[in-house]
Protein backbone atom coordinates (compact mmCIF):
# COMPACT_ATOMS: atom_id res chain seq x y z
CA UNK A 1 0.00 0.00 0.00
CA UNK A 2 1.25 3.62 -0.59
CA UNK A 3 0.00 6.49 0.75
CA UNK A 4 0.63 10.20 -1.25
CA UNK A 5 0.88 13.11 1.65
CA UNK A 6 2.59 16.36 1.71
CA UNK A 7 4.74 18.09 2.30
CA UNK A 8 8.95 17.05 2.47
CA UNK A 9 11.55 19.72 2.02
CA UNK A 10 12.83 19.24 -1.17
CA UNK A 11 16.10 16.76 -1.32
CA UNK A 12 19.00 18.22 -2.74
CA UNK A 13 22.80 16.81 -3.00
CA UNK A 14 25.28 18.42 -4.12
CA UNK A 15 29.34 16.84 -5.21
CA UNK A 16 32.52 18.48 -5.78
CA UNK A 17 33.46 15.68 -8.03
CA UNK A 18 31.50 13.72 -10.53
CA UNK A 19 30.54 10.36 -9.37
CA UNK A 20 29.06 7.36 -11.12
CA UNK A 21 26.38 6.45 -12.72
CA UNK A 22 24.99 9.65 -13.12
CA UNK A 23 27.43 12.22 -13.27
CA UNK A 24 25.92 15.47 -11.40
CA UNK A 25 27.07 18.20 -9.35
CA UNK A 26 23.85 18.72 -7.36
CA UNK A 27 21.28 15.83 -7.04
CA UNK A 28 17.64 17.16 -6.15
CA UNK A 29 14.60 14.69 -5.94
CA UNK A 30 11.26 16.42 -4.55
CA UNK A 31 9.81 13.53 -2.69
CA UNK A 32 10.75 10.79 0.12
CA UNK A 33 13.15 8.20 -0.89
CA UNK A 34 10.76 5.14 -0.80
CA UNK A 35 7.85 5.05 -2.41
CA UNK A 36 7.60 1.88 -4.69
CA UNK A 37 6.42 -1.74 -4.16
CA UNK A 38 6.95 -3.96 -3.85
CA UNK A 39 10.73 -3.17 -4.07
CA UNK A 40 11.70 0.78 -3.86
CA UNK A 41 15.46 1.78 -5.41
CA UNK A 42 16.97 5.59 -3.73
CA UNK A 43 18.75 6.98 -6.59
CA UNK A 44 20.70 8.96 -4.40
CA UNK A 45 21.86 6.19 -2.26
CA UNK A 46 22.00 3.41 -5.15
CA UNK A 47 20.10 1.20 -2.21
CA UNK A 48 17.09 -1.14 -3.14
CA UNK A 49 14.74 -1.71 0.10
CA UNK A 50 11.28 -2.93 0.80
CA UNK A 51 8.18 -2.23 2.68
CA UNK A 52 4.37 -3.59 2.91
CA UNK A 53 3.56 0.29 3.44
CA UNK A 54 4.86 3.23 2.16
CA UNK A 55 4.21 6.81 2.96
CA UNK A 56 5.46 8.84 0.28
CA UNK A 57 5.84 12.88 0.97
CA UNK A 58 5.94 15.48 -1.81
CA UNK A 59 7.36 18.62 -1.64
CA UNK A 60 4.94 21.56 -2.50
CA UNK A 61 6.83 24.05 -4.09
CA UNK A 62 10.00 22.88 -5.59
CA UNK A 63 10.73 25.78 -7.34
CA UNK A 64 10.47 28.21 -4.50
CA UNK A 65 12.63 25.94 -2.04
CA UNK A 66 15.34 26.25 -4.76
CA UNK A 67 15.15 29.44 -4.27
CA UNK A 68 15.35 29.64 -0.35
CA UNK A 69 18.05 27.10 -0.21
CA UNK A 70 20.30 28.40 -2.69
CA UNK A 71 21.62 30.78 -5.16
CA UNK A 72 22.49 28.55 -7.88
CA UNK A 73 22.27 25.13 -8.55
CA UNK A 74 25.90 23.93 -9.79
CA UNK A 75 25.29 21.62 -13.12
CA UNK A 76 24.67 19.20 -14.40
CA UNK A 77 21.71 18.71 -12.22
CA UNK A 78 20.08 15.34 -11.71
CA UNK A 79 16.33 15.18 -11.17
CA UNK A 80 15.04 12.14 -9.21
CA UNK A 81 11.39 11.83 -10.62
CA UNK A 82 10.85 7.93 -10.80
CA UNK A 83 8.12 5.84 -9.84
CA UNK A 84 4.30 6.86 -10.30
CA UNK A 85 4.14 9.66 -7.95
CA UNK A 86 5.77 11.69 -11.26
CA UNK A 87 2.88 10.67 -12.70
CA UNK A 88 0.46 12.09 -10.59
CA UNK A 89 2.34 15.43 -8.93
CA UNK A 90 4.69 16.54 -11.81
CA UNK A 91 7.10 17.56 -9.28
CA UNK A 92 10.03 16.47 -11.02
CA UNK A 93 8.92 18.66 -13.69
CA UNK A 94 8.71 21.64 -11.92
CA UNK A 95 11.99 21.19 -11.41
CA UNK A 96 13.08 20.81 -15.21
CA UNK A 97 11.29 23.43 -15.91
CA UNK A 98 13.24 25.60 -13.07
CA UNK A 99 16.59 24.78 -15.18
CA UNK A 100 15.29 25.21 -18.05
CA UNK A 101 14.56 28.86 -17.14
CA UNK A 102 17.55 29.31 -15.66
CA UNK A 103 19.66 27.57 -18.38
CA UNK A 104 21.08 24.69 -15.89
CA UNK A 105 21.81 21.42 -17.58
CA UNK A 106 19.96 18.59 -16.07
CA UNK A 107 19.82 15.10 -16.16
CA UNK A 108 15.57 13.95 -15.46
CA UNK A 109 15.44 10.40 -14.15
CA UNK A 110 11.40 8.75 -14.76
CA UNK A 111 11.10 5.13 -14.59
CA UNK A 112 9.19 2.16 -15.34
CA UNK A 113 5.68 2.79 -13.66
CA UNK A 114 6.78 6.83 -13.68
CA UNK A 115 5.99 9.53 -16.11
CA UNK A 116 8.05 11.30 -18.48
CA UNK A 117 8.32 15.08 -19.18
CA UNK A 118 5.72 16.73 -21.31
CA UNK A 119 8.10 18.05 -23.80
CA UNK A 120 11.95 17.99 -24.49
CA UNK A 121 14.47 19.87 -24.20
CA UNK A 122 18.27 19.79 -24.16
CA UNK A 123 18.35 17.54 -20.98
CA UNK A 124 19.54 14.17 -20.96
CA UNK A 125 16.40 12.16 -20.11
CA UNK A 126 16.70 8.40 -18.55
CA UNK A 127 14.71 5.89 -17.84
CA UNK A 128 15.45 3.77 -14.93
CA UNK A 129 14.09 0.46 -16.10
CA UNK A 130 12.38 -0.90 -13.15
CA UNK A 131 10.71 -2.88 -12.50
CA UNK A 132 11.77 -4.83 -15.57
CA UNK A 133 8.16 -4.72 -17.04
CA UNK A 134 9.12 -5.22 -20.78
CA UNK A 135 5.56 -4.00 -22.90
CA UNK A 136 5.73 -0.85 -20.30
CA UNK A 137 9.14 -0.19 -21.10
CA UNK A 138 8.82 -0.42 -24.82
CA UNK A 139 5.78 2.20 -24.62
CA UNK A 140 8.12 4.30 -22.68
CA UNK A 141 11.02 4.31 -25.21
CA UNK A 142 9.01 4.51 -28.15
CA UNK A 143 7.20 7.87 -26.45
CA UNK A 144 11.01 8.83 -25.68
CA UNK A 145 12.02 8.86 -28.99
CA UNK A 146 8.82 10.28 -30.89
CA UNK A 147 10.13 13.15 -28.72
CA UNK A 148 13.64 13.06 -29.64
CA UNK A 149 16.34 14.60 -27.87
CA UNK A 150 19.14 13.00 -25.89
CA UNK A 151 17.58 10.27 -23.84
CA UNK A 152 18.29 6.80 -22.75
CA UNK A 153 18.30 3.58 -20.39
CA UNK A 154 19.80 3.00 -17.16
CA UNK A 155 19.53 -0.65 -15.98
CA UNK A 156 19.31 -1.16 -11.79
CA UNK A 157 21.48 -4.59 -11.80
CA UNK A 158 19.50 -6.35 -9.25
CA UNK A 159 19.97 -10.39 -8.96
CA UNK A 160 18.17 -12.34 -10.22
CA UNK A 161 15.89 -10.03 -12.31
CA UNK A 162 17.74 -7.42 -14.13
CA UNK A 163 20.53 -9.98 -14.43
CA UNK A 164 18.81 -12.44 -16.48
CA UNK A 165 20.49 -12.43 -20.20
CA UNK A 166 17.17 -13.08 -22.01
CA UNK A 167 15.54 -9.83 -20.73
CA UNK A 168 18.78 -8.19 -21.15
CA UNK A 169 18.99 -8.75 -24.71
CA UNK A 170 15.09 -7.69 -25.52
CA UNK A 171 15.88 -4.97 -23.89
CA UNK A 172 19.19 -3.01 -25.44
CA UNK A 173 17.56 -3.81 -28.94
CA UNK A 174 14.31 -2.19 -28.07
CA UNK A 175 16.12 0.77 -26.78
CA UNK A 176 17.86 0.81 -29.72
CA UNK A 177 15.40 0.75 -32.03
CA UNK A 178 13.71 3.58 -30.35
CA UNK A 179 16.57 5.56 -30.50
CA UNK A 180 18.41 5.49 -27.35
CA UNK A 181 21.84 7.13 -27.22
CA UNK A 182 23.08 5.25 -24.19
CA UNK A 183 22.21 2.26 -21.93
CA UNK A 184 24.15 1.68 -18.83
CA UNK A 185 24.35 -0.71 -15.74
CA UNK A 186 23.21 1.18 -12.16
CA UNK A 187 24.85 -0.73 -9.67
CA UNK A 188 22.59 -0.87 -6.81
CA UNK A 189 22.72 -2.27 -3.10
CA UNK A 190 20.18 -4.95 -2.16
CA UNK A 191 19.40 -4.81 1.72
CA UNK A 192 17.14 -8.02 3.68
CA UNK A 193 14.35 -6.36 3.00
CA UNK A 194 14.64 -6.45 -0.96
CA UNK A 195 15.53 -9.80 -1.02
CA UNK A 196 12.98 -11.08 0.74
CA UNK A 197 10.27 -9.30 -1.46
CA UNK A 198 12.30 -10.72 -4.67
CA UNK A 199 12.07 -13.86 -3.29
CA UNK A 200 8.42 -13.77 -2.92
CA UNK A 201 7.64 -11.80 -6.17
CA UNK A 202 9.34 -14.15 -7.96
CA UNK A 203 8.61 -17.23 -6.08
CA UNK A 204 11.75 -18.25 -5.57
CA UNK A 205 10.82 -20.93 -2.96
CA UNK A 206 10.92 -23.82 -4.92
CA UNK A 207 14.11 -22.84 -6.68
CA UNK A 208 16.77 -23.64 -4.30
CA UNK A 209 19.73 -22.52 -5.81
CA UNK A 210 18.56 -19.26 -6.62
CA UNK A 211 17.10 -18.42 -3.35
CA UNK A 212 20.52 -19.22 -1.46
CA UNK A 213 22.57 -17.37 -3.85
CA UNK A 214 20.04 -14.60 -2.99
CA UNK A 215 20.65 -14.77 0.22
CA UNK A 216 23.71 -16.72 1.09
CA UNK A 217 26.47 -15.64 -1.43
CA UNK A 218 28.29 -12.68 -2.60
CA UNK A 219 26.30 -11.02 -5.35
CA UNK A 220 29.05 -8.75 -5.96
CA UNK A 221 31.00 -10.74 -8.60
CA UNK A 222 27.74 -11.55 -10.61
CA UNK A 223 26.65 -7.75 -10.50
CA UNK A 224 29.48 -6.67 -12.01
CA UNK A 225 29.96 -9.64 -14.37
CA UNK A 226 26.22 -8.56 -15.47
CA UNK A 227 27.59 -4.75 -15.64
CA UNK A 228 29.98 -5.70 -17.94
CA UNK A 229 27.90 -7.66 -20.24
CA UNK A 230 25.57 -4.57 -20.58
CA UNK A 231 27.90 -2.18 -21.53
CA UNK A 232 28.88 -4.91 -24.33
CA UNK A 233 25.54 -5.06 -25.23
CA UNK A 234 25.23 -1.53 -25.72
CA UNK A 235 28.53 -1.51 -27.77
CA UNK A 236 27.39 -3.95 -29.64
CA UNK A 237 24.35 -1.96 -30.30
CA UNK A 238 25.94 1.00 -31.52
CA UNK A 239 25.11 3.24 -28.29
CA UNK A 240 27.35 4.43 -25.33
CA UNK A 241 27.50 2.17 -22.13
CA UNK A 242 27.29 5.01 -19.47
CA UNK A 243 24.84 8.09 -18.60
CA UNK A 244 25.48 10.70 -21.29
CA UNK A 245 25.77 14.10 -19.29
CA UNK A 246 23.82 16.77 -20.98
CA UNK A 247 26.38 19.00 -22.92
CA UNK A 248 29.00 16.15 -23.73
CA UNK A 249 30.57 17.17 -26.24
CA UNK A 250 32.08 20.54 -24.65
CA UNK A 251 35.47 20.35 -23.22
CA UNK A 252 34.79 21.43 -19.57
CA UNK A 253 36.19 20.51 -16.52
CA UNK A 254 33.78 18.93 -15.76
CA UNK A 255 33.66 16.47 -18.13
CA UNK A 256 37.00 16.29 -18.17
CA UNK A 257 36.57 14.99 -14.77
CA UNK A 258 33.88 12.22 -15.99
CA UNK A 259 36.15 10.82 -18.62
CA UNK A 260 38.85 9.96 -16.12
CA UNK A 261 36.52 8.99 -13.35
CA UNK A 262 34.56 6.79 -15.52
CA UNK A 263 38.11 4.93 -16.56
CA UNK A 264 39.26 4.60 -12.92
CA UNK A 265 35.51 3.46 -11.73
CA UNK A 266 36.06 0.37 -14.46
CA UNK A 267 40.09 -0.22 -13.86
CA UNK A 268 39.02 -0.63 -10.03
CA UNK A 269 35.60 -2.80 -10.52
CA UNK A 270 37.47 -5.02 -12.76
CA UNK A 271 40.61 -5.19 -10.03
CA UNK A 272 43.16 -3.99 -12.36
CA UNK A 273 45.99 -0.90 -12.64
CA UNK A 274 44.56 0.03 -8.66
CA UNK A 275 47.14 2.20 -8.14
CA UNK A 276 46.63 3.97 -11.54
CA UNK A 277 42.77 3.75 -11.38
CA UNK A 278 43.65 5.69 -7.75
CA UNK A 279 45.71 8.63 -9.55
CA UNK A 280 42.76 9.21 -12.25
CA UNK A 281 40.08 9.33 -9.75
CA UNK A 282 42.28 11.51 -7.29
CA UNK A 283 43.31 13.65 -10.78
CA UNK A 284 39.72 13.62 -11.51
CA UNK A 285 38.70 15.74 -8.69
CA UNK A 286 41.06 18.21 -9.18
CA UNK A 287 40.29 19.07 -12.81
CA UNK A 288 36.52 18.97 -11.14
CA UNK A 289 37.66 22.08 -8.57
CA UNK A 290 40.26 24.13 -10.78
CA UNK A 291 39.21 27.79 -11.42
CA UNK A 292 40.77 27.78 -14.98
CA UNK A 293 39.53 25.82 -18.02
CA UNK A 294 41.73 23.35 -18.73
CA UNK A 295 40.76 23.77 -22.43
CA UNK A 296 42.63 27.27 -21.94
CA UNK A 297 45.53 25.90 -19.95
CA UNK A 298 46.19 23.19 -22.93
CA UNK A 299 45.73 26.40 -25.16
CA UNK A 300 48.09 28.62 -23.72
CA UNK A 301 50.62 25.76 -22.43
CA UNK A 302 50.54 21.89 -21.36
CA UNK A 303 48.21 20.95 -18.87
CA UNK A 304 51.34 19.38 -17.08
CA UNK A 305 52.33 22.75 -15.77
CA UNK A 306 49.11 21.67 -13.21
CA UNK A 307 51.28 20.03 -10.40
CA UNK A 308 49.14 17.99 -8.85
CA UNK A 309 47.77 16.48 -12.11
CA UNK A 310 49.72 12.70 -12.78
CA UNK A 311 51.28 11.72 -16.03
CA UNK A 312 48.61 9.82 -17.18
CA UNK A 313 45.94 12.16 -16.35
CA UNK A 314 47.69 15.15 -18.53
CA UNK A 315 48.21 12.07 -21.38
CA UNK A 316 44.14 11.15 -21.66
CA UNK A 317 43.41 14.87 -20.98
CA UNK A 318 45.89 16.14 -23.47
CA UNK A 319 44.42 13.77 -26.29
CA UNK A 320 40.64 14.08 -25.34
CA UNK A 321 41.10 17.78 -25.97
CA UNK A 322 42.76 17.47 -28.76
CA UNK A 323 41.03 14.70 -30.72
CA UNK A 324 37.74 14.07 -28.59
CA UNK A 325 38.85 10.37 -27.42
CA UNK A 326 41.73 9.35 -25.00
CA UNK A 327 43.20 6.04 -26.53
CA UNK A 328 43.88 4.66 -23.27
CA UNK A 329 40.23 5.13 -22.31
CA UNK A 330 39.29 3.36 -25.15
CA UNK A 331 41.02 0.79 -23.96
CA UNK A 332 40.00 0.56 -20.36
CA UNK A 333 36.14 0.38 -22.19
CA UNK A 334 37.23 -2.08 -24.49
CA UNK A 335 38.71 -4.24 -22.09
CA UNK A 336 35.49 -3.11 -19.55
CA UNK A 337 32.67 -4.79 -22.11
CA UNK A 338 32.53 -8.82 -21.82
CA UNK A 339 29.83 -10.70 -22.21
CA UNK A 340 28.48 -13.29 -19.36
CA UNK A 341 27.39 -15.93 -22.55
CA UNK A 342 31.10 -15.46 -23.77
CA UNK A 343 32.55 -16.40 -20.27
CA UNK A 344 32.50 -13.24 -18.87
CA UNK A 345 30.84 -14.09 -15.42
CA UNK A 346 27.74 -16.58 -14.01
Amino acid sequence: MIVYRKSTPLRIRRALAPEPPFWCATAITPYSARRASPVAIDYHDLRASASDRLEVAVCDKPADEIERSTGRLPPPVLIEATEFAEAIFRRGEEVLDYCRAHGVPAVHLVSTRGELPERSGEETTVIAAWPLELERLEALFAEAGRRGGLWGVAVPVLFPVTTDLTALGELVPMAKKSGASFVAAVPVEIDATAKQAIAQSLALDGDDETYAMLFHSRLEPIHVATERHIAALAADAGVSDFIVPPQWPQKSNWNAAVLLTLAATRLLAMEEEIDLAAQLARSARIVAELDKPIARIAEHASLSIVEALDAASVDVLTQWLERGDSAFVRRVNERWRLRRDAGGGS
